[in-house]
C-alpha cells in the first residue's frame, strides 16, 4: 500500500506550531505595550486579549488534530483541523482589522500567519482529497 500522507502539511504544522508561540507571545507583548503607551481604553483592552487567548486555545486543537489526521491518513481529524483554522483565521483577521492599535509589527505577524493559514488549508484539502479517493 503506498503512502498518502503529506510531508509538506506536516513540516508546515510543525513549523506554524513554533512560529505561532512566537507570535502569541510577541502580540501579548505588543498589547501590554500598546497598553502602556498608548491610551488604551479599558474596556477595549480585555476583548483584545479574549481574542488573543481563544486563538490559543484553539490553536492546540487545530495543530494536533493536524498532525494525527495527516499521519494517520484520516480525513475527519484534518477536516476538523480545517474547520478549526476557519476560526483562527477569523480571529486574526479581527488582531489585524478590528482591535484598538494595529502597529506595522501586528501587520507583519498577522500576514505572515494568514499566509501559513492558507497554505496549509491547500495541503489539508489536498491530504483529504488523496485520502478519500
Amino acid at each position: 500500500s503506498s503512502q498518502l500522507s503529506s510531508l509538506p502539511l506536516q513540516i508546515l504544522l510543525y513549523v506554524n506550531g513554533i512560529y505561532y508561540i512566537f507570535y502569541f507571545l510577541a502580540t501579548l507583548a505588543m498589547i501590554i505595550y500598546k497598553s502602556q503607551v498608548f491610551s488604551y481604553p479599558d474596556d477595549l483592552l480585555a476583548p483584545d486579549l479574549a481574542v488573543l487567548f481563544l486563538m490559543g486555545i484553539l490553536e492546540v486543537p487545530r495543530l494536533y488534530l493536524g498532525f494525527k489526521g495527516n499521519l494517520t491518513e484520516a480525513e475527519a481529524p484534518l477536516g476538523l483541523s480545517l474547520g478549526l483554522t476557519v476560526g483562527s483565521v477569523v480571529l486574526c483577521v479581527y488582531l489585524l482589522l478590528w482591535q484598538t492599535y494595529v502597529l506595522w509589527a501586528d501587520v507583519l505577524l498577522n500576514a505572515v500567519l494568514l499566509s501559513a493559514y492558507g497554505l496549509e488549508s491547500g495541503l489539508k484539502v489536498t491530504a483529504i482529497a488523496a485520502f478519500v479517493s
